[in-house]
């Protein structure tokens, strides 16, 4: 937990200390998705990261993504 000094409560560095390297597991496949996304027309990009959006949802959730938004 973050306590209001920026001191982790663990008693460790404080959470934004440059020092500190925190190990960050990348999706490669995700980043790729990502990339193609952002190189789409605008439209075409809101339509797909809405997309993205429901499938890591429904991920999330456990569910198989039949689950869509309201208005979707």
């Amino acid at each position: 937990m973050i306590e209001p000094d920026g001191l982790s409560s663990s008693g460790g560095a404080p959470v934004n200390d440059p020092a500190v390297v925190h190990e960050v597991q990348i999706d490669e496949a995700l980043v790729t998705r990502l990339s193609l996304i952002e190189d789409q027309p605008l439209g075409d990009r809101a339509a797909a990261f809405a997309q993205l959006v429901d499938e890591l949802r429904a991920h999330l959730e456990g569910t198989d993504g039949e689950a869509r938004r309201p208005g979707a």
